[in-house]
């Protein structure tokens, strides 16, 4: 950008006119400051000068404290907007994948995910369905392999990912905490 400037200036003459360094660097750091918020007063947009002013909006830290608790637990604003439940996009999304998988299966295969789902063990899913612990653990591997077919090789690093945006938050908290105890040193 500054060189722009600096040819624009030679070919009309003005480069030796007065023209220096300094005018050339400060009107490039003008340039820079480019933008819909850099100028002007804007009273429509939520992160216009003008409208912070006049006080019809205000720019709060997802840090900022909201309350803190008896026991000395911080309640900050990121905490009230996130969830651990999943969104209904997602719920649905597995339930479609789901019923593809469940769509080809026995009574005693349906019966085995359901009791795999309810947290029982293969021994106790054997004495449920009266098979043996080495026909579970067949009929297990079996319907692996049909969920790895519809639901692709990814699957189990799929579910066990946290989103970015927790990610972000938690290393963010880190960071903080980091400073934190850098500071009492």
């Amino acid at each position: 950008m500054a060189a722009q400037m600096l040819e624009r200036l030679e070919q009309s003459g003005k480069l030796n006119n007065g023209a220096g360094a300094s005018n050339v660097a400060y009107y490039t750091i003008q340039h820079m400051k480019s933008g819909r918020r850099s100028r002007g007063s804007n009273t429509v947009d939520v992160y216009g000068t003008q409208t912070q002013l006049n006080g019809h909006a205000e720019l709060h830290s997802l840090q900022e404290v909201i309350a803190e608790t008896e026991c000395g637990d911080v309640l900050e604003l990121h905490d009230t907007m996130t969830t651990t439940s999943d969104d209904p996009s997602t719920i649905a999304a597995r339930h479609m994948d789901w019923q593809q998988v469940l769509k080809g299966l026995s009574k005693l295969e349906l019966r085995i995910v359901q009791a795999l789902a309810d947290g029982l063990t293969l021994r106790q899913v054997g004495r449920a369905c009266k098979v043996s612990l080495v026909r579970v653990q067949e009929i297990q591997l079996r319907l692996a392999k049909k969920v790895v077919e519809v639901m692709g090789l990814d699957v189990l690093a799929d579910v066990a990912i946290r989103p970015q945006w927790k990610i972000n938050l938690l290393v963010m908290n880190e960071q903080l905490a980091c400073k934190g105890d850098r500071k009492a040193v």
